[in-house]
Order: C-alpha cells, then structure tokens, then sequence
C-alpha cells in the first residue's frame, strides 16, 4: 500500500500560521490605521504609475524578505491538495492578490504611498518562499527526517501553541524599560489620563490600592539592577515554560530550549541593529539583563523535570509576578535614551507591529493557559459526571 491513512494529512499548524502572518500582513501594511482620506485617486491607479524616484535596496530586499514565509506557508497550508508547480502558482497569485489589495488600500493612508515596485517585491517574495518550500513539503509533513522529529518530539493538537511560542521573540524586538519587560498597555494607559481623571478613579479605590504609590515604595527597596534581572528572569523562564509544553519527554529538550534561547537573541540583536541610530546591537545587554538571563534559563531547565500543568501553573505566576512589576516599577532612567536612539520613522508598520504584539503578548499567553484549565476541568467533568 504506497499510501497510509495517516499520510498525507493537511497540516492545522500550518493553516493557523498563514491566518496568523496574513494577519500581521495586514497590520503591519495599514497601520496606523488612522488619517483616512481621498486624494480623488482611483486605488489601482498606482499600477500604472512610474518607477519611484527614490529606490533603495534595503526597501526592495525588506518587501522581498516580507512575503516570503506568506508564500512558504500557503505551499504548506494546501498541501496535499495543492502539490509542485500548482501550489507554487497559488502562492504566487494570492501573495500578488494579497499585497495588490494592501498597496491599494494605502491610497487612503496619509503615512503610505501605494507602489507598483513594493507590489512586485511582494510578489516576488511569494513566489520565493513557494519555490524554495516546495520541495521540502513532503519530508516536513509526510515523510522524511524532519517529519519523524515532528511526530517523535513534539506533541499533536498543540498548533495554537506553537504559534504564540513563536511570536515571543518578535514580541521582545522593540525596546522595553527592562529586557523582555512586555505588556506594559496598562501603565501607558495610565499615563494618558490627566491628573484629574486619574484622580477621579483612585477615589473609588481603598488608599492601599493606589497604584501612584507603589513605585515610590518598590523602588528603593532594591538596586535597578535587581529589578531588571527579576523582570528579565521572569519573563524568559514563563517563555521556555511554555515552550517546553508541546515538547515530548524523550525529546531533546535542553537543546531545543537553548536553541529557542539563541534564536531570540539572535532577532533581538538583527532588529536593534537595525534600527539603532548609533548601529548599536548590544544596548540592551545591561548587567541586570544578563544576569536575568541567565538565571531564567538555567530556572527553566529546572523545571523540566515537573509535570505539564505544574509548568504550566509555574508559567502563569511568574507572567503574572512580571505584569506588576512591569506596570507599577518606575522606568529606568536610561530607557528614555534607547528609545531615542530608536528609528522610529523607519519603517513605521514595523515599529508599530512589534509595539503592539509586545504589549498584548502575556495576555494572550494567560488567555491561552487560562482557556487549557478549563478545557482539562471540562474533560475531567465528563469523565466524572
């Protein structure tokens, strides 16, 4: 029998993470998502515009670069239906699709300029990506050594997972008060408010409560330092925690971890030499920083040996512990000074992307391990009821 019943299977991983890049796609192309207007332009009236004046590589290589897990992942997502040439032909025509309407939609956006150049990179990107997947298709999902340490290292059902593990370390890119410190919305929120509103809402809060106090008290209590390593430790150790959950026991867990370590380090150095005025790559690799480092890799190792739900319970408290001590610290002193040296202006989307998947990522973890509780009391219910 040259086919098993458990070949050839569609891929969900693969299906949520195109929703999920497609997604980001979007973002990233309309934001700010604000200014709306019309300049009496028809939106495709930009196919037919001249070559821009003003060409860079960098701008070509980066769109090229942009579309090409969007192509690798469509040949991912229909497959087996969709196989070789005709999967490569579909990625293709959607990223085309995809990055047309996008160029067209920022007729309207006063911060974008739609491009025929950027629609063809993307284009190009997509086909790439396609190309370049397809022939490693079939050894990822359906035969091969790579598909054998799929099913032999990693648990099924866990594509939700996966894809939030994997938005980590774009989340950690953009420059926090202290290293890997996400999820600070609620202090900013905070600070929006005038002194009356927020006034008005610690009125309705017992004295111990006020927030507006706890920086005051916290703060001198320990070194900067400490509070960096803390934050840092905590964060990174939630991470590998979660990591660690769709990883089987026989795997090579300690590698993988350490791999998933480097690799955040890795995006971290690219994005902040990147976009650091002064090309510094290693601003963030302050004492504190590295200190947290350390010992949140080596807390996360640690645990391996306790069971799924207690990871995942240790996970969720020390996201939690982090959160508080994000929001309630006051900002390093220096943290004014990086995010200055910070191209803002550079590629808005970008900055806007990373910002944003920074502040929301530890709640979406929550919501994630939250949402497992009670998917486990329900099974436990119907097995008992």
């Amino acid at each position: 029998m040259s086919e098993r019943p458990w070949l050839r299977r569609p891929s969900a991983l693969a299906r949520q993470a195109l929703l999920l890049y497609t997604a980001l796609i979007v973002y990233g192309s309309w934001y700010p998502f604000s200014g709306w207007r019309s300049l009496g332009l028809a939106p495709f009236a930009y196919l037919f515009d001249p070559m821009p004046q003003y060409l860079t590589a960098f701008d070509v290589v980066t769109n090229v670069l942009g579309y090409m897990p969007f192509g690798a992942l469509v040949v991912l997502a229909v497959y087996p239906r969709w196989r070789g040439t005709l999967a490569v032909a579909l990625a293709f025509l959607l990223g085309g699709l995809l990055s047309g309407v996008m160029e067209a939609v920022q007729t309207y956006l006063p911060t974008r300029v739609a491009s025929n150049l950027d629609l063809a990179a993307n284009a190009l990107g997509a086909l790439l990506g396609a190309a370049i997947m397809s022939p490693a298709t079939g050894a990822l999902l359906d035969r091969g050594l790579l598909r054998r340490w799929r099913l032999l290292w990693f648990e099924r059902g866990r594509a939700a997972l996966v894809c939030l593990v994997g938005l980590w370390p774009v989340a950690t890119m953009y420059p926090a008060p202290r290293l890997f410190g996400l999820g600070n919305w609620p202090r900013a929120l905070w600070l929006r408010f005038d002194s009356t509103t927020q006034d008005a809402l610690l009125a309705w809060t017992p004295s111990a409560w006020h927030v507006s106090a706890w920086p005051a008290l916290l703060a001198p209590r320990l070194p900067d330092e400490v509070w960096e390593a803390l934050i840092t430790m905590l964060n990174l150790c939630a991470a590998l925690m979660l990591a660690s959950l769709p990883v089987r026991r026989h795997a090579p867990r300690v590698r993988l971890l350490l791999l998933f370590v480097v690799s955040t380090l890795c995006v971290k150095v690219g994005a902040t030499f990147l976009q650091s005025q002064s090309g510094l790559a290693f601003d963030w690799a302050t004492p504190g920083a590295l200190a947290g480092l350390v010992c949140g890799t080596l807390l996360a190792l640690l645990t391996l040996r306790a069971r799924r739900k207690w990871r995942a319970a240790l996970a969720a408290c020390a996201l939690t512990a982090s959160l508080v001590l994000v929001n309630l610290l006051p900002v390093n002193p220096y943290f004014d000074a990086v995010l200055a040296d910070w191209r803002q202006g550079r590629y808005l989307h970008f900055n806007g992307l990373a910002h944003w998947l920074a502040w929301i990522w530890p709640y979406a973890a929550l919501v994630w391990l939250a949402y497992t509780v009670e998917q486990a009391w329900l099974r436990r219910r119907m097995k008992h009821g």
